[in-house]
C-alpha cells in the first residue's frame, strides 16, 4: 500500500504527466457538463419518467453508453456512438476493400486520411440517427415535447450532429493532449456515471451480508476479465541476424533477447458482443420505434433478456462472431510475409506459407476458449439478475460495459507507466548517470 501512495505522489511530481492527467478530467468534466444540457423544446423530466417506464432493448443499453443523455434529452443525446459505427464500418472496409486496405498499409499519413474518412462518415450517420431520434420522440413521448414544429426538426438534428462532433473533438484533444484514449474514455464515463447510483440502491435494497456477497462476487468476475483482457499466447520468433551472435550468448557472456508475437487469448475485444446484442435488439427496437403492438412469440422470446433461449443464442451469436471479427482484424498470411521481409522466422517452421498456417492454427486454437469465455461474461449479468441482483447493478458484472471500463482502465494505466518509465530514461539520458530525490524519481 505504501509502493502505491508513492508512485500516486511520483506521477504528480512529473510535471508533464501531472498536466496531462489535470487536462483529461477537465475536458471529461464538460463532457459531464454537456450530457445535461437539454435540448429546446424538450421537457426533460417527462422525457426522462417515460422512458424509465418503458425502459429495455437497444435504446436502453445506448443509454447506459451515454451517461443518461439519451433518456434527459440533451445535446449530447447520441454522444459518441455515431463515431463508433463509423469507425466499425471503416475497419470492416478496411477487410474488404483495396483502397482502404492500402491507405492501411501508408503509415502514418495513410491513417490521417482513414481518421478524416471517419469524421466525414460519422457526420452521415449521426445526422440520419439525429432525424430517427426527433422521429422516436414524436412517436414515442409526444407528451415530452413542447412544440414539434419545422424549426424544432431542424434545430434539433443540427444541435445533435454538432454535439457528436464535439464530442469527436473533445475525444481527439484528450488523446493528444491528455493521457489515454479520448474516445475510451468518454465512454467509460458515462457508464460509470450510472455505478454509484446503482450501488446505492443495491444497498438500500438488500441485507448487509446479501450486498457483501454480490460486492465479493463483482471482484471476482472483474479479476476474471482481467485475466481475460491480458491473456497472451506468446509465439517466439528468431532474426537471422541474431545467428551471429548465438554461440557467443550461450557462452554465457550475453544476454538473449527473446523476441514472439503477442496473441490474445481475446482478439476480438468487445466487438462480438456489441455486434451480437445489436442484432439481438433489432426486432423489439424495431417494434418500439413503429409503435407496435406488445411482443409476441418469437419476438417476445428475444425480448426476455434473463431467458434461457435469449442468452442460449446470445451465447452462440457471439462464438460466431468472435471467429468472424478476429479473421477480420488478424491476418497471418500478412504477418508471414512481414516475418520474411525481416529476416525473422518461428523455429521449426518454415517461412511463408507454413508460418501463416501455423500462426492461424494457433490463433484458431486460442480463440475457441477465448470466445466462450467472453460469451460466459456477455451472459453473466442475466445470471446475476436470476439470482435477485437489480437490472440497475447487474449490468456491471460482465457484459459490454465491464469489458471496456476494464480495458480502458488498464490502457490508461499503461500509458502513465510508460511515462513514468522515460521519466527514468531521460534522467539518464541527460545527466549520464540516474540521481534520484527521495521519492525515487531519476531527475
Amino acid at each position: 500500500m505504501k509502493e502505491l501512495f508513492q508512485t500516486f505522489r511520483n506521477i504528480f511530481k512529473i510535471p508533464e504527466l501531472r498536466d496531462r492527467i489535470l487536462y483529461t478530467l477537465l475536458l471529461l468534466a464538460v463532457f459531464r457538463l454537456g450530457t445535461f444540457v437539454i435540448l429546446p423544446g424538450i421537457d426533460s423530466e417527462i422525457l426522462q419518467a417515460k422512458f424509465a417506464s418503458n425502459s429495455g432493448g437497444l435504446l436502453d443499453f445506448f443509454n447506459t453508453f451515454l451517461g443518461g443523455a439519451f433518456a434527459r434529452g440533451a445535446i449530447l443525446a447520441l454522444g459518441i456512438m455515431p463515431y463508433i459505427s463509423a469507425s466499425i464500418i471503416v475497419q470492416l472496409l478496411g477487410a474488404i476493400v483495396p483502397s482502404i486496405q492500402k491507405l492501411r498499409m501508408e503509415g502514418e499519413s495513410g491513417q490521417k486520411k482513414m481518421n478524416q474518412i471517419t469524421r466525414y462518415l460519422t457526420v452521415a450517420v449521426t445526422f440520419g440517427q439525429a432525424v430517427s431520434y426527433v422521429y422516436y420522440l414524436k412517436g414515442q413521448y409526444p407528451d415530452a415535447l413542447v412544440t414539434t414544429n419545422l424549426f424544432f426538426w431542424v434545430s434539433t438534428i443540427l444541435l445533435v450532429t454538432a454535439g457528436t462532433m464535439f464530442l469527436v473533438w473533445l475525444g481527439e484533444r484528450i488523446t493528444d493532449n491528455g493521457i489515454g484514449n479520448g474516445v475510451s474514455l468518454l465512454i467509460t464515463i458515462g457508464i460509470i456515471a450510472s455505478l454509484p447510483s446503482a450501488i446505492i440502491q443495491e444497498f438500500q435494497s438488500k441485507l448487509p451480508m446479501i450486498f457483501f456477497i454480490e460486492i465479493l462476487a463483482l471482484g471476482l468476475v472483474t479479476i476474471a476479465v482481467v485475466a481475460l483482457t491480458q491473456a497472451t499466447r506468446k509465439i517466439p520468433i528468431h532474426y537471422a541476424r541474431q545467428m551471429a551472435t548465438s554461440r557467443y550468448q550461450q557462452m554465457g557472456r550475453g544476454t538473449a533477447s527473446r523476441q514472439y508475437i503477442p496473441l490474445k487469448v481475446n482478439s476480438a475485444g468487445v466487438m462480438p458482443i456489441i455486434f451480437a446484442q445489436a442484432i439481438m435488439f433489432l426486432p423489439v427496437t424495431l417494434l418500439q420505434v413503429a409503435g407496435d403492438r406488445a411482443p409476441s412469440g418469437l419476438i417476445a422470446t428475444l425480448s426476455d433478456f434473463t431467458g434461457f433461449w435469449y442468452n442460449f443464442i446470445f451465447f452462440l451469436m457471439i462464438v460466431i462472431f468472435t471467429y468472424f471479427y478476429t479473421a477480420i482484424m488478424i491476418q497471418p498470411q500478412q504477418m508471414a510475409d512481414q516475418l520474411k521481409r525481416n529476416g525473422g522466422f518461428i523455429p521449426g517452421v518454415k517461412p511463408g506459407k507454413k508460418t501463416a498456417d501455423y500462426i492461424d492454427m494457433i490463433l484458431s486454437r486460442i480463440t475457441l476458449p477465448g470466445s466462450i469465455f467472453l460469451a460466459f461474461v456477455a451472459i453473466f449479468p442475466a445470471i446475476a439478475g436470476r439470482l435477485g441482483v437489480s437490472s440497475a447493478f447487474s449490468q456491471f458484472y460482465g457484459g459490454t460495459s465491464l469489458l471496456i471500463m476494464i480495458g480502458v482502465v488498464l490502457d490508461t494505466l499503461q500509458q502513465i507507466n510508460s511515462y513514468l518509465l522515460n521519466r527514468h530514461y531521460d534522467g539518464l539520458m541527460g545527466a549520464g548517470k540516474v540521481t534520484r530525490n527521495r521519492s525515487g524519481i531519476a531527475v
